[in-house]
């Protein structure tokens, strides 16, 4: 089972207008719609898709964390969260005809006591694997990330900030930094795919057993043990890329949770990704199995 962990998790606020926003004046709409959000909570929403047994957890608290939970056991994703004292953050998106707005908050402060019992959480469940993923709250830093990573038997992938990647001391079975997050760790510029190769061989010496790297319309790459791996994105029709990072993360986990080498997980991880980002919104697609695109896929090594 891989139980993933949404430290700062978030109900998304979406707003359509029929107009451009305007100074002083009120505008209304009819268009609006709220979803659990947060990258380990869309990490389990595509395992279960994918038939992956999964458990989201991570802290939640006041009105807003009750509604997270209940629009998640709704949709049939199995969770268990930590509930704190503060808010869980509301994120808003206003969408208009010419502009994207967003309004994040930063989320609750989380004490010492609650941020052990995500590690008694997580024992409860006896995971083979766990996912750490998306921004810290304050009071969880780099270090509480370290600890749940030692605090048992589990592997422990990682997909949070480069500058989180940069100062973590555990071992990680993997992580998976987007292109942007790639230099943040390393320090280095990543504007070709040798750059990129260079900077998942760099930070896979940090101490992550594998790094994958999403490289957006590059593809993707994985650093292993034994190669660099190379998979060219597939050619499908952009319509959104919002979740695609979390996608690839989850067709990557899939089939390495069924035994599948890593030329496949690469593969599965680049078709998931596709799929996703080929349908407007944040809904759950549909995946055939095998995830259909991925035996077209070539892996090149390096």
């Amino acid at each position: 089972m891989i139980l993933t962990v949404t430290p700062n998790p978030a109900v998304d606020h979406t707003l359509q207008l029929e107009d451009d926003l305007v100074s002083d004046t009120v505008a209304r709409t009819d268009t609006a719609r709220l979803d659990p959000g947060g990258k380990g909570i869309n990490v389990s929403k595509y395992l279960v898709e994918l038939d992956v047994e999964t458990v989201a957890t991570g802290y939640v608290g006041d009105f807003l964390g009750q509604f997270l939970q209940t629009e998640l056991a709704t949709r049939g994703i199995p969770n268990d969260f930590v509930e704190i004292s503060g808010s869980t953050r509301l994120n808003t998106t206003i969408l208009t005809p010419q502009s994207e707005y967003k309004i994040n908050q930063n989320g609750p402060i989380i004490d010492q006591s609650d941020a052990e019992r995500i590690i008694e959480t997580i024992r409860h469940h006896t995971p083979e694997m766990i996912v750490i993923a998306g921004s810290l709250p304050s009071g969880i830093d780099p270090e509480m990330i370290d600890r749940i990573a030692d605090a048992g038997p589990w592997e422990t992938v990682i997909d949070v900030g480069g500058d989180v990647l940069r100062d973590l001391k555990a071992r990680y079975t993997l992580c998976k930094p987007n292109r942007r997050e790639l230099e943040a760790a390393t320090g280095r510029d990543v504007d070709s795919l040798d750059d990129a190769i260079a900077a998942v061989r760099r930070l896979r010496e940090n101490g992550f057993e594998r790094v994958v790297a999403s490289l957006g319309k590059d593809g993707a790459i994985m650093a292993t043990p034994d190669a660099i791996l190379h998979t060219p994105a597939l050619d499908v029709e952009v319509v959104d890329t919002v979740g695609a990072g979390d996608a690839l993360l989850s067709g990557v986990l899939t089939e390495r949770q069924s035994g599948g080498s890593d030329e496949a997980a690469l593969r599965t991880g680049v078709a998931v990704a596709s799929r996703v980002i080929s349908i407007s919104g944040t809904s759950v697609p549909t995946f055939d199995n095998p995830v259909a695109g991925v035996e077209e896929l070539p892996v090149t090594a390096y």
